[in-house]
C-alpha cells in the first residue's frame, strides 16, 4: 500500500471518529433538557399544591368571633332619675354633680346632696350617687355581658367589705335588671351616724351602681334604714330601665321631668 493511501485512511478514520463525538453529544443535550424540563414542572406543580394546601388550611380555621355587646351606649347619669324622684330622695338638691371620665358612652356618673335644716333639731343629711359601666365584647377578652358580670360580683363584694361598715346585710332583688343586689351597712363619721344603703345591678354589658345614705345631724333623729333601703330600690330600677332605654331610643326623661343637667363621670366612691 502506498503511502499516499495510507494517508487518506488515516484522514477518513479521524473524520468518522470527529463525526462520531459530535452525533454523541448532539443525542445527550434533548436528554439533559428533557429532565431539566421535568425538574422544573415538578418543582413548579409542588409550590402550587403548598399554596393550595396553605389557603384550604386558612379557610379551614376562621378568625375567632364573639357575642356582640347588647348596649352600645350609656343615657346621661344626671337624668337617669326623674324629678320627683329626685325630690323625694334628695328634696334639697339643686342639681346633679358631674362625675369626670375620659368615656361618657363606656362609664358616667352623677351624685346629689341634701341638707334639710330643721332649726334647732338639727337638719336631715341625704346623698345620692348612680354610676354606669359599660363593657364592650372583645375577642381577647370575651363577651361584654360576661365581662360586666365578672365586674358585678366585684362590685357586690367590695360594698360589703367597706372600711368600717358596721351591721352589714346583703340580700338579692328581683325585677331590677338582669340581676341585682341590696347592701345596707352603718357608717360612724365626724358629723354623725350615716345608714348607707347601695344596690348593685346589671343590666346585660352594663352594671349599675346606685348608692344612698342618709343621717340625723346635729341632734336630728338617724332616718329609718327600711325606708331609705326602698328609696333607693326604687331608684334603682328607674336608672335600669333608662339604661334599657337606650336600646331603642326612649331613654331620655323627657316624659319624666327634668332629672338634672346631662352629665357623665366615672363611677364615684360608694360613701357619702
Amino acid at each position: 500500500m502506498s503511502e499516499g493511501t495510507m494517508q487518506r485512511r488515516a484522514q477518513r478514520d479521524h473524520r468518522a471518529k470527529r463525526l462520531n463525538r459530535v452525533l454523541v453529544c448532539a443525542a445527550a443535550v434533548p436528554a439533559m433538557l428533557i429532565a431539566a424540563g421535568c425538574s422544573s414542572d415538578s418543582g413548579s406543580d409542588g409550590g402550587e399544591d403548598k399554596a393550595a394546601d396553605t389557603s384550604a388550611s386558612a379557610s379551614a380555621s376562621p378568625s375567632p368571633t364573639v357575642r356582640a355587646a347588647v348596649y352600645t351606649d350609656l343615657p346621661d347619669a344626671c337624668d337617669v332619675l326623674s324629678k320627683k324622684t329626685l325630690d323625694d330622695l334628695v328634696p334639697e338638691a339643686k342639681s346633679g354633680k358631674e362625675g369626670q371620665s375620659d368615656d361618657i358612652a363606656k362609664r358616667a356618673s352623677c351624685s346629689w346632696s341634701s341638707l334639710a335644716n330643721n332649726g334647732v333639731d338639727g337638719s336631715q343629711f341625704r346623698w345620692l350617687s348612680v354610676s354606669m359601666l359599660r363593657f364592650d365584647s372583645d375577642v381577647a377578652r370575651g363577651a361584654g355581658d360576661e365581662l360586666a358580670k365578672e365586674y358585678y360580683d366585684k362590685q357586690v363584694k367590695d360594698v360589703q367589705a367597706t372600711d368600717g361598715a358596721k351591721g352589714t346585710e346583703a340580700e338579692p332583688i328581683s325585677g331590677t335588671g338582669d340581676e341585682a343586689t341590696a347592701v345596707r351597712y352603718d357608717l360612724k363619721k365626724k358629723e354623725g351616724a350615716f345608714k348607707q344603703q347601695t344596690v348593685v345591678a346589671r343590666v346585660e354589658n352594663v352594671v349599675v351602681t346606685l348608692d344612698y345614705n342618709g343621717a340625723g345631724l346635729a341632734g336630728d333623729k338617724t332616718p329609718s334604714a327600711d325606708d331609705l333601703m326602698k328609696d333607693a330600690k326604687k331608684a334603682a330600677e328607674e336608672a335600669v330601665t333608662s339604661v334599657t332605654g337606650t336600646k331603642d331610643g326612649t331613654g331620655s326623661k323627657d316624659d319624666k321631668g327634668d332629672g338634672g343637667a346631662p352629665g357623665s363621670g366615672a363611677p364615684l366612691e360608694s360613701k357619702g
